[in-house]
């Protein structure tokens, strides 16, 4: 039988009320698909639904075989060993047992049919980079990226029919990037993958846009997917420009129609009171006048009403993704001052920063690095939440962190209330006119933190950190990027485009990097800092650094 995943009639709202989906239809088959949609479109919601994490309210789920689901945030117990985690603890220690003399029945039943189980486990993880982590060591000695990279290795094991990946890119390096494109590409069966990383896009071979609730497919993968929709809303534009004629036209036929109805309408009166003709005649002919009139009025304010119509569907046709405006004029920078200085720091887990490191405004830098290099502990360094072992950060400067778990959101607050306890100063207007600059209008800002989006959530720390008191003139951003659809990445470099104070941002997205003016490059590595240019970091010729132990850092403290 054919592997396939259908929904059919799918409902679904959340406990306020906000629908999400009200009777879709979608069905995937084998191959790859990359679903794509603006933030808060349900991308995230429709594989939960699709995994069975979430009930619908009504329609229903159909799977064709065995279901695997990567989530956006993946949480693992930092207790659990390895084995546990790959979901083989069972089976590896009935093989020991039995390897040991143990010839009890019920090790032969754990074990069944999979006697290569932990060969099997040591291959798929090596083929993910993680040759060197073993199986008997635990999930807090491992990096973030590399917890991802383990979730994804159980998947991998388990061989299930359906692969759901929600933005599986989050928190890997660009080798483990590499590995994880591989796997895509390799995967025989149905493959759905939600993501803002437009290399794996690339990799699939269709795209299903969400957007309104409804799905439409585009064959190829999200490079020709751009350049149809480019052509899409070239002609959506296009007849929004005939509507508008059409409607102009129609107003000024409807107003002819008039002034020529006014005329004729004085000239019976006229003819009436002159008394030319019988009354009996002039009655009938003014009741036909006044009829006559009264259609052709109609007939133009129908047609006016028409064109209307058209071009409000012209106008709804075309995508008006809005771009997030920042213009705030004291976090600007005086070029060449002094915003930072880091001197022979040493952080915990051994990262040095040797001599002495300036950074100007308004300089753009990007901190890059593999996985558990140690990019989180510095930048949590600089901003004082963790201790130097050696050395010194001295900050000249306002500064602001935006950590990649978003956690200066309260969420029992609403955005505005959230924005509000950062710059306390400002009052009620004030804060909701800037709001609205990040598209956080009207209703909007009262939304309580905890029901946002991913892109939403990003959008509201990063405006309760532009707009906080005092404005910040530099800003720490770690991984931005993750958890962002393509069109909120779009309005983060908008943003950042027209921030006018100094950057530091850890990344492992080059593209966007690039995107927002970086000026310069520093590359953590082997526990030092150094400079690096984007050429030696995307060069694929360049030879990939010993896999890291990964037990130099923990997950919650490593880049």
């Amino acid at each position: 039988m054919s592997m396939s995943l259908t929904c059919t009639s799918l409902s679904f709202a959340w406990p306020d009320g906000t629908s999400v989906f009200d009777g879709l239809d979608v069905a995937f088959g084998p191959g790859r698909t990359g679903l794509v949609g603006v933030n808060g479109s349900g991308k995230s919601t429709l594989l939960r639904l699709l995994a069975g994490e979430l009930l619908p309210a009504d329609g229903t789920v159909k799977v064709t075989g065995e279901i695997g689901h990567l989530p956006q945030n993946v949480t693992l117990d930092t207790t659990l060993r390895v084995d546990e985690v790959l979901g083989i603890a069972a089976q590896r220690g009935a093989l020991h047992a039995i390897e040991a003399g143990d010839a009890a029945e019920e090790h032969f039943e754990a074990v069944g049919d999979d006697w290569d189980v932990e060969e099997r486990a040591l291959v798929t993880l090596g083929e993910l980079g993680l040759g060197g982590i073993g199986l008997d060591r635990s999930v807090g000695e491992v990096s973030g990226g590399e917890s991802v990279l383990l979730r994804l290795a159980a998947l991998l094991l388990r061989r299930p029919d359906v692969l759901l990946l929600d933005e599986p890119t989050n928190n890997l390096d660009l080798y483990a990037r590499r590995r994880l494109y591989a796997a895509v590409t390799a995967w025989p069966g149905v493959l759905v993958v939600v993501s803002h990383d437009r290399e794996l896009l690339d990799l699939v071979d269709q795209i299903a846009d969400l957007r309104s609730g409804e799905i439409v497919r585009y064959g190829g993968n999200f490079s020709a997917y751009e350049e149809a929709l480019a052509v899409e809303q070239e002609a959506a534009e296009r007849m929004v420009r005939v509507a508008e004629s059409d409607v102009r036209k129609q107003k000024r036929e409807l107003a002819d129609a008039q002034v020529k109805l006014a005329r004729r309408k004085r000239y019976g009166q006229k003819m009436f009171e002159t008394k030319r003709e019988p009354k009996i005649v002039m009655g009938a002919r003014r009741r036909a006048a006044q009829e006559s009139a009264g259609k052709h009025r109609i007939m133009h304010e129908e047609r006016l009403a028409e064109a209307r119509d058209r071009l409000d569907e012209a106008v709804e046709a075309v995508r008006d993704d809005d771009e997030i405006r920042v213009e705030l004029p004291f976090t600007a920078v005086p070029p060449g001052r002094q915003v930072l200085t880091l001197e022979n720091l040493e952080t915990a887990y051994g990262s040095r920063v040797e001599g002495i490191l300036d950074l100007r405004g308004p300089e753009r830098i990007a901190l890059v690095g593999r996985n558990g290099a140690g990019k989180t502990t510095l930048l949590r360094t600089i901003t004082g939440e963790l201790p130097a072992v050696a050395g010194e950060a001295l900050t000249h400067v306002p500064l602001r962190f935006l950590p990649q778990r978003l956690d200066v959101l309260d969420d029992e607050a609403t955005v505005a209330e959230n924005v509000a306890r950062f710059a306390p100063g400002a009052t009620n207007n004030r804060v909701r006119a800037r709001l609205a600059r990040f598209l956080f209008r009207g209703a909007r800002a009262d939304q309580k933190a905890g029901t946002l989006s991913g892109g939403e959530r990003f959008r509201a720390a990063l405006a309760a950190l532009m707009l906080a008191e005092p404005a910040p003139q530099l800003l720490l951003l770690d991984e931005p990027t993750n958890n962002l659809d393509m069109a909120s990445v779009r309005q983060l470099t908008s943003a950042l485009e027209s921030y006018q104070g100094a950057l530091l941002v850890a990344s492992h997205d080059l593209p966007f990097l690039e995107s927002i003016g970086i000026t310069r490059w520093l590359l953590m590595e082997g526990g030092k800092l150094r400079e690096t240019t984007p050429e030696e970091l995307a060069n694929p010729g360049r030879p990939v650094p010993p896999e890291v132990s990964g037990g130099e850092q923990p997950a919650n403290a490593a880049g």
